[in-house]
């Protein structure tokens, strides 16, 4: 009572709405959808039908952590078990969404959800696929499944029900009995049959089962292609299944999953012995050394990471940064810094191998690694004939996905740079050095990053665009830490490898990657390795979190703060009298320090002329090598967005997605 007057308490809201989504190919789920809808206006509940042809993932499918929603999905599967066309962009960033780390399992976490799929049994090896990956994905990213996924079938023999639409009159009414008891904000009781063997609802009242119900009934089957560590339960079974279990006691359920980590780990050690007893032995005939590097397994692991591998040894993915630009976004570091257009980026490598184990390797290790190159060798030629191909695929499945700029996609069909630090140790290839003149021929620019392991095939580098090394850490012991390097003279090669840097004459860059506790402490001796090398350039990134791995002990708070990396800069550059702080690219956690010879006047020139570095490299390579250049011979003047201060933060005003309000920031201590 307040006042005199008794203040009722606001009653809370546990269901807000419910959006109807769809995939159709012939018509059949936006019918069902629309029945849906209609069946729903009784719960005076607003309701939305989406066509996904007309949804952006991208920008919309978060909102519904918070939105109280719950969300259908009605989604056929067409020809081959393939989406229909409407929901073909939605399933493929849906999957690459959950198989990527940046993403995390926890991403869509407080999404509520319920799928029905429809498909037709007479195709056994394809039924309701896209109804089984679209539940599992949005699983993976941390959604909750509020009942078993119905899978209407179009074959009347075998149908649960006698046709597809009894099927989906089925799960519709229960669908609509399990939202009336999610609006009062029940959840019905486990059983004691859940999965994890220690269900916490009991603790959360007294909530009495539907009478019948049987939690082993409800569970969906899992296919043999869904053997990945995804839950088949969900609210209505247990509601407490938790995708970070505490539980310290091992599920029999759980043993594979553990077993597989053994295994992992038995094959990582083998093939590390393997490679060792290699180096030791006497060298057998080339004949029978010389193998494949991609094995059938690896083949697996990549094509699931994304990766469309090309011959042998090589491959090709499609950045993030590049889908981003294609639809008027931000670009990479690589746009702010030097003037990359993203979508024009090709991201791949000549090599797969590696000669390092770097702890916060983005591939948790899948590649293979090696001191030498000892597999078969494919040409040149076809790598990169291949590579643009895929490339191009990889950009033609994004004509006419929401949001994709025409002009944009018209420019990304053709291949303007290419960024070879895909995986691996691109300088490793016997032909690295015909594979870039190809790529000067074709008039794409070059970016190489190397793992400062190979110093005499770095001073036998022909002209690049621009070469990287990467600075993992400044001292003999830190390095073995965090690189834990094959070779075991890997601090000299590391030491000559940035001695050869020195002598190049184009655009050279020092890669340092911070991680907190390990790396950021070490500044006089980061100083002295600037001096050791002269780069033109210096970036500084934070590290990327990569998820849980048995290959690595890295967590999130090894993750320096933007704040912690600018602060780390700042510091290096007083230790460093030519250089100063360039420019800087927040969401990438990412500063450039650079050579006052790139300052003219009070101006940064960091960015590349691309036309007159292809005019440059085409007179070194008529002149037969003599005719040589240097890295200020074909440099462009940095706007003003991507300076380090500017309000941008490193974002260009002309894409939508990162304009930013005007900020101010103190860069005093710079």
């Amino acid at each position: 009572m307040t006042n005199g007057y008794i203040s009722r308490p606001k009653k809370e809201v546990f269901v807000s709405g419910v959006k109807i989504f769809y995939g159709s190919q012939t018509g059949t789920a936006k019918g069902f959808a629309t029945i849906l809808a209609e069946a729903l206006s009784s719960l005076n509940l607003p309701v939305a039908m989406i066509n996904l042809k007309d949804y952006d993932p991208d920008d919309r499918l978060i909102e519904e952590v918070t939105s109280k929603n719950v969300c259908a999905f009605l989604v056929a599967t067409y020809t081959d078990g393939q989406p229909p066309e409407s929901a073909a962009w939605f399933c493929k960033w849906l999957e690459e969404a959950a198989n990527d780390f940046r993403f995390g399992k926890t991403y869509l976490k407080g999404m509520r959800y319920a799928v029905f799929g429809l498909g037709n049994s007479v195709y056994l090896s394809h039924f309701n696929t896209v109804g089984k990956n679209v539940d599992k994905w949005l699983w993976m990213l941390g959604a909750h499944r509020v009942m078993t996924r119905g899978e209407g079938d179009g074959n009347v023999v075998k149908s649960k029900h006698g046709s597809v639409e009894a099927d989906f009159t089925a799960w519709k009414t229960k669908f609509i009995s399990r939202l009336q008891a999610l609006r009062k904000g029940e959840r019905k009781h486990c059983g004691g049959n859940c999965k994890k063997g220690k269900c916490e609802s009991n603790q959360r009242g007294s909530e009495v089962a539907e009478p019948g119900s049987h939690v082993q009934e409800e569970l969906p089957h899992r296919d043999a292609e869904d053997e990945e560590p995804f839950g088949s339960t969900n609210e209505e079974e247990s509601d407490t299944e938790d995708h970070q279990s505490s539980n310290p006691v091992i599920d029999v359920e759980d043993l594979g999953k553990i077993m597989d980590h053994v295994k992992k780990e038995k094959r990582e050690k083998e093939q590390l012995e393997g490679e060792t007893s290699a180096i030791r032995s006497t060298v057998k005939s080339e004949a029978s050394e010389r193998r494949a590097m991609i094995t059938p397994a690896l083949r697996e692991a990549l094509t699931k990471q994304g990766y469309q591998l090309i011959g042998s040894h090589s491959g090709v993915k499609l950045c993030r940064w590049t889908k981003s630009m294609l639809r008027g976004r931000g670009g990479c570091y690589k746009h702010t810094f030097y003037g990359i257009e993203s979508h024009r980026c090709m991201e791949t490598t000549p090599s797969l191998a590696c000669a390092n184990k770097c702890v916060f390797c983005w591939r948790h290790h899948t590649n293979p690694v090696g001191t030498e190159w000892r597999w078969k060798m494919d040409q040149p030629e076809m790598i990169l004939k291949e590579a643009i191909e895929n490339h191009q695929n990889m950009i033609k499945q994004f004509k006419g996905v929401p949001g994709v700029k025409e002009e944009r996609f018209e420019e990304g069909m053709t291949v303007k740079h290419c960024a070879l630090s895909l995986v691996g140790e691109p300088i490793m290839y016997p032909e690295i050095n015909k594979f870039l003149k190809l790529l000067h021929e074709c008039k794409i620019s070059s970016f190489l990053v190397t793992n400062a392991q190979f110093p005499a095939e770095i001073r036998d580098l022909k002209p690049v665009t621009q070469l990287y090394v990467s600075v993992d850490a400044s001292t003999k012991d830190s390095l073995k830490k965090i690189d834990r390097p094959l070779f075991r003279d890997f601090w000299q090669r590391f030491l000559d490898s940035l001695k050869a840097l020195a002598a190049k004459q184009q655009r050279t860059v020092y890669r340092l990657t911070l991680v907190k506790a390990w790396n950021v402490d070490e500044l006089q001796a980061y100083a002295e390795l600037v001096s050791l090398g002269n780069p033109d350039f210096i970036e500084v990134k934070g590290v990327t979190y990569c998820g849980e791995s048995s290959a690595s002990s890295l967590t999130m708070a090894n993750v320096p703060w933007h704040e912690e990396v600018v602060r780390f800069v700042c510091e290096l550059v007083d230790l460093i009298p030519d250089y100063e702080v360039a420019c800087e690219h927040e969401h990438s956690n990412c500063l450039l320090i650079a050579h006052k010879k790139f300052k003219i006047g009070r101006e940064w020139w960091t960015w590349i002329d691309y036309s007159r570095f292809q005019e440059l490299i085409q007179e070194y390579e008529d002149s037969g090598g003599s005719k040589t250049f240097s890295a200020k011979d074909y440099m462009a003047k940095t706007p003003h967005w991507a300076l380090f201060g500017a309000n941008e933060r490193g974002f260009d005003p002309k894409d939508t997605r990162y304009q930013r309000k005007n900020k101010s920031k103190d860069i005093s201590g710079c």
